[in-house]
């Protein structure tokens, strides 16, 4: 198990990673002690942000999140004959968590063998105008097993509710011109509205100008 608390927690340093070890001994004993100890791993291992320059964990996982996600990942090795047991307890987790918790299961979803069981936390996320949720359920895991519409859909909260672009999973990639005619109109609206386009909402525009032509006016390379 080292070896995993190593892959899923590269930012915790060697006393952090001694005291999540003890913790992930205990649920590879008993997987169903996650329960209890994955609320607390702020206070038992670590907290904070992996990096500085991103306090709310948007764009990458804060501490208490690799922690937690290898104690899911302990879990789910414990579980493996019994994948539903697994499904169910991260469902518990979330749906009575609080933010920074349910934050980490979404972060934690990529690194579980759980295919698309995990969708419904992500639609769930979606609904929400917390920042620190929409931008961890719109992950790898979102990228890999959302469908298109709903992924797009996502997408557009994030310009919503302000959460910058480069939080999305390979959102270069799955950008097509449907979402940028979706972006577009959410500009016009905007100006109607008196307001601001964000920023980000260029990203998605100028990959395919072609698409919003005459819908929308894309700044030409020498505006």
């Amino acid at each position: 198990m080292s070896a995993t608390i190593e892959r899923t927690t590269p930012h915790l340093d060697e006393a952090a990673r001694a005291r999540l070890t003890a913790l992930v001994a205990e649920v590879e004993t008993d997987p169903g002690r996650i329960s209890v100890l994955f609320p607390a791993v702020g206070r038992t291992v670590a907290r904070g942000p992996s990096n500085p320059a991103d306090p709310d964990g948007l764009r990458s996982p804060r501490l208490e999140d690799e922690a937690r996600a290898a104690l899911l990942v302990a879990a789910a090795d414990g579980w493996s004959k019994e994948p539903g047991k697994l499904v169910e307890e991260i469902g518990q987790l979330y749906r009575f968590g609080d933010a920074d918790e349910k934050r980490a299961v979404l972060r934690a979803l990529p690194a579980l063998d759980i295919a698309d069981a995990g969708l419904p936390l992500v639609a769930d996320a979606l609904r929400t105008n917390d920042v620190r949720l929409v931008a961890a359920a719109l992950g790898p895991y979102a990228a890999r097993h959302l469908d298109a519409a709903a992924w797009r859909q996502g997408v557009l909260k994030c310009l919503f509710v302000g959460v910058p672009l480069d939080a999305v999973a390979d959102l270069d990639a799955r950008t097509d011109e449907e979402l940028a005619r979706m972006v577009a109109d959410y500009g016009n609206e905007r100006v109607a509205a008196g307001r601001s386009v964000p920023t980000d909402a260029w990203r998605i525009l100028g990959r395919h100008p072609e698409a919003v032509a005459g819908r929308f006016p894309v700044p030409s390379q020498e505006d």
